[in-house]
């Protein structure tokens, strides 16, 4: 029988991907989504999921809680948190709150099947390159300078939201996206938000 995978992201280019690299493998049978709600609804449908792919940063997740009431959701087979920003504390976080694995965005695509099989087959997960040098990389210390909307603001700017696009989409009054926007360029020493979206991509934040 095909293994059945949910992966729930909001970036379009990183979930085709990861569809692609599995689909490849020719044994799975993939489900994605755009955030968190979708995803729920998916378990509640067709689950529970050999395995449950969730972004640590995306619409309605809220991090960890968002986790433990997905791993609740899938009990009793596996879900793991994959990340482009987050750092090795929320990635030891999330093992300990019993994910199967934390998975950076980042990881090329043979070492992402890899990372799946193992979790598929009951193990725990994570790259000890990343467990063990992740504290001292300068993105994850530019991360840290940041609070969760701030972040979540700077995601939309990396994907070219306008401000009224940005309000509308995390529930926000347009002038304090302006406000999120100004201390975003403070806090990375940007000089526009063209210039804050440039700095968060170059350091591989999302």
């Amino acid at each position: 029988m095909a293994i059945s995978v949910l992966i729930a992201d909001d970036h379009d280019l990183v979930r085709d991907m990861l569809v692609a690299f599995l689909e490849r493998e020719g044994d799975f049978d993939i489900v994605s989504v755009p955030d968190y709600p979708a995803a729920t609804e998916a378990v509640g449908r067709h689950g529970p999921f050999d395995l449950i792919l969730l972004d640590y940063q995306m619409p309605g997740m809220s991090g960890l809680a968002g986790l433990s009431e997905a791993i609740a959701l899938n009990a009793p087979q596996p879900v793991a948190l994959m990340s482009g920003i987050a750092d090795r504390r929320v990635a030891q976080e999330a093992l300990d709150a019993g994910a199967a694995g934390f998975v950076p965005k980042t990881m090329p695509g043979k070492s992402l099947v890899h990372a799946v099989r193992i979790m598929l087959a009951g193990e725990q997960y994570a790259p000890i390159t990343f467990m063990n040098t992740a504290a001292d990389d300068p993105a994850n210390a530019i991360a840290e300078r940041l609070s969760q909307r701030e972040r979540d603001v700077l995601d939309r700017l990396c994907r070219g939201f306008a401000n009224k696009e940005i309000a509308r989409e995390l529930g926000l009054a347009e002038v304090t996206v302006k406000l999120h926007v100004r201390t975003l360029c403070r806090k990375l020493d940007a000089k526009n938000r063209t210039h804050a979206a440039m700095i968060a991509k170059q350091q591989n934040l999302f």
